[in-house]
């Protein structure tokens, strides 16, 4: 194992605020983020993800790895709930099995956008299409989780599955990042550089304000979440290792840059806690809420930051 790049991940600034956040809750400090800043910092995010791979993209050449990258992100998303329910369903029961099995074959936008930052101190750069494979990998898992959950339960879903499909492409990140990067793509280009310095040059400051409270949100679901037992936590924690290393190592057939690959291992690994939470309240209310959002949040999010992005980057180095 390469030490020096798990030791720069863990020594980059916006992670070591991510575990004062940690620390703030340990220590019963009064230390919070005001939630309608928290929300403002979040959108951001995503505009300025959304925007810059626009610009990415307009300056792109159209390939066809860009249309494989696509199907792939697609079948990736679709795929990974049916055999998580599996595993899933005798320990924890339909409901929740459906709604985490979802959960971690969507994506974490928050997790893409550290992953991009990790790639910047690499000095290594991904195609503008990426953050439309992100975008477009939120639903299909939601729509295969609601599918496992109607086959093997008497669970009706409110509204139907098209209603779950029109709330899956409409949810806000999904729609924000979306519209972010069709803004980008067809922005004139001496008039994107006008608003270069928002979405550029502070990214990486609100990024850290942005984890710190994510830090806050982890260490006040954690007590709670160990409550349910250890098996759930290996889950959240052996499952995106997996589901990681299998799509760094798959990925080489499907698109050449390594700076893609990348991007496609920490999609592959990361779990939803904003997209997934909201269309199971409709769709799987039954499911234990205090039990998949601290999953993707509390134990899966910090792995994939620490841990999880060397171990992908450097298999991704080594094959």
């Amino acid at each position: 194992m390469n030490f020096e790049i798990l030791i720069n991940n863990l020594t980059n600034p916006s992670l070591l605020f991510f575990v004062l956040g940690i620390l703030a809750v340990k220590f019963k400090s009064d230390l919070e983020i005001p939630p309608t800043s928290a929300k403002f910092i979040a959108l951001y995010l995503m505009l300025s993800i959304g925007f810059k791979g626009g610009q990415e993209l307009s300056h792109s050449n159209f390939e066809m790895y860009i249309v494989w990258a696509l199907i792939f992100g697609l079948v990736l998303s679709a795929a990974v709930p049916f055999y998580t329910f599996f595993i899933l369903k005798p320990r924890l029961g339909t409901p929740n099995a459906a709604a985490i099995s979802a959960a971690y074959g969507s994506i974490s936008a928050v997790t893409f956008v550290a992953a991009a930052s990790f790639l910047d101190t690499q000095g290594v750069t991904f195609g503008g299409h990426m953050v439309a494979v992100m975008a477009l990998m939120e639903a299909p898992a939601i729509i295969s989780g609601v599918i496992l959950l109607r086959k093997y339960s008497d669970t009706k879903t409110p509204g139907g599955v098209r209603g779950i499909i029109k709330h899956a492409f409409t949810n806000g990140s999904v729609l924000l990042i979306m519209g972010s990067l069709v803004i980008g793509l067809i922005a004139d280009e001496k008039q994107a550089e006008g608003i270069k310095p928002f979405v550029t040059d502070i990214f990486k400051g609100f990024l850290a304000v942005f984890l710190l409270d994510m830090g806050i949100s982890s260490g006040r679901k954690l007590k709670a979440f160990f409550k349910n037992g250890y098996f759930s936590t290996f889950f959240a924690i052996l499952v995106p290792l997996v589901n990681g290393s299998i799509v760094s190592v798959l990925s080489y057939w499907i698109v050449p840059d390594v700076g893609d690959r990348f991007i496609f291992a920490i999609l592959g690994a990361s779990a939803s806690y904003i997209a997934v939470p909201a269309a199971m309240k409709l769709a799987n209310p039954e499911a234990d809420e205090g039990l998949y959002i601290p999953m993707a949040l509390a134990i899966t999010f910090p792995f994939n930051i620490t841990l999880g992005m060397p171990i992908y980057w450097m298999i991704i180095q080594a094959f």
